[in-house]
């Protein structure tokens, strides 16, 4: 499967976004997974795809600045490009005795990322690194994270008490990952203590700055 860092910088019609999503597609029994849910902006477009687990966020180009509200067919495509996938890993959950979730935990697992530069990655755990590629599966933990990224450049959340706080996300720019945590352990007044066992919820893939 492509490496999804190859897909940044492409527009939506791109062969190389296709073909990602039509493998993703193979994976699920979903009817019209490949339609995405679109949400536009002047300053960002998203192509969510629920039942793949994935949203792509599009920037425009030059002067263009779509209208809120279009549907794909009103969307200028040569006018955007791709700046970041969103990945998920969200297991469906019981709210008010009906189990929900809004998106589908992406089927392609484990998942494999390429770096431009890793640190610690000889020491990494089982799930895998190697210098240029990390290896992640769906109970890798913040404690993974940072033993084959280093400390993040940037962090936040976990605040305020455990109930509608929000979890804690960690950012490496360099790297160009972004990952937000989810589970008890990442959120209240003890998330950061907490948080090295916290499993991650999603994955934001961009250019490393």
């Amino acid at each position: 499967m492509n490496n999804i860092k190859d897909l940044l910088g492409s527009p939506p019609s791109a062969n190389v976004i296709s073909e990602y999503l039509e493998r993703l597609s193979d994976l699920v029994s979903a009817t019209d997974s490949l339609i995405p849910e679109v949400k536009s902006y002047s300053d960002i477009v998203y192509f969510n795809y629920v039942e793949l687990g994935i949203s792509l966020q599009f920037s425009p180009c030059g002067a263009y600045r779509p209208a809120n509200g279009l549907v794909r067919e009103q969307l200028n495509d040569d006018c955007l490009q791709l700046e970041a996938v969103d990945i998920y890993n969200v297991p469906s959950v019981k709210l008010g005795g009906t189990t929900r979730s809004v998106f589908s935990t992406h089927p392609c697992s484990p998942l494999k990322i390429s770096l431009e530069t890793c640190s610690s990655s000889e020491n990494a755990p089982g799930t895998g690194a190697t210098s240029s590629v990390i290896t992640i599966a769906r109970d890798t933990t913040g404690k993974d994270f940072v033993s084959w990224l280093g400390e993040p450049s940037r962090k936040g959340g976990g605040t305020g008490p455990s109930t509608g706080s929000i979890g804690i996300w960690c950012e490496w720019c360099k790297q160009g990952i972004m990952v937000e945590f989810g589970g008890d352990e990442a959120r209240g007044p003890q998330a950061w203590e907490r948080g090295k066992d916290a499993i991650w919820r999603v994955i934001t893939i961009f250019s490393p700055k």
